[in-house]
């Protein structure tokens, strides 16, 4: 992956480069969802965790869980949950920005003083086209677009995932670019495309 390629999965639809990872493990909590669908989110986001050589964690101190899926069949239901209009400002709105657009998926982030990723809200309406995609893969995607905070263009055009055989994974670039990503000598935010220049020179393919 060029450096190029790689400024452009952060570079926003204004312009901006805009960067960010995981300051604090992750604590996930799911809503809306049986219990092996359940394990089957965690154990995504353990999979993408480890790859990115990053913690999980039953609790947040701060937050409680700080990963917060919320699984459900119509952008109305979300108004309707208790407490998290204190989560979301301006929930009325954005749920009415979303029915118009007839969106089935939607991220919010929350970070900390230092640009960090403290906090990540993903909203899945279930609609025909969501329902039909396996649980493993829908998990696996999500847990990918939320481990980093990414262009929203980045996947516009190509998914994070590939088919090997039967078999829906992460894409050996992808994967490749999170680990460097998470390098303990990256910064946990930035603002410069310079930041795609660092983390060219530290792809490592994967074994």
């Amino acid at each position: 992956m060029t450096p190029d390629e790689i400024e452009a999965l952060f570079r926003r639809e204004s312009g901006d480069y805009t960067f960010a990872r995981w300051g604090r493990p992750l604590a996930p909590v799911v809503f809306g969802v049986q219990d092996e669908t359940l394990g089957t989110i965690k154990g995504a986001v353990e999979a993408v965790c480890q790859l990115a050589g990053h913690e999980m964690a039953e609790t947040d101190p701060e937050l409680g869980s700080n990963f917060m899926w919320f699984f459900f069949s119509d952008w109305a239901e979300l108004p309707d949950v208790s407490g998290l209009d204190r989560l979301i400002p301006d929930l009325g709105p954005l749920v009415e920005r979303l029915q118009n657009a007839d969106a089935n998926q939607y991220r919010i982030f929350r970070f900390d003083e230092a640009g960090a990723i403290k906090a990540c809200f993903v909203f899945l309406r279930m609609d025909q086209h969501l329902s039909a995609v396996p649980a493993e893969t829908l998990a696996l995607s999500q847990c990918v677009q939320s481990i980093l905070l990414w262009s929203d263009l980045a996947f516009r055009d190509r998914s994070p995932l590939a088919v090997a055989g039967e078999t829906t994974v992460l894409r050996p670039d992808i994967a490749a670019l999170i680990r460097a990503a998470y390098d303990p000598v990256m910064p946990v935010a930035a603002d410069d495309a310079s930041h795609a220049l660092r983390l060219s020179a530290r792809l490592v393919s994967p074994n």
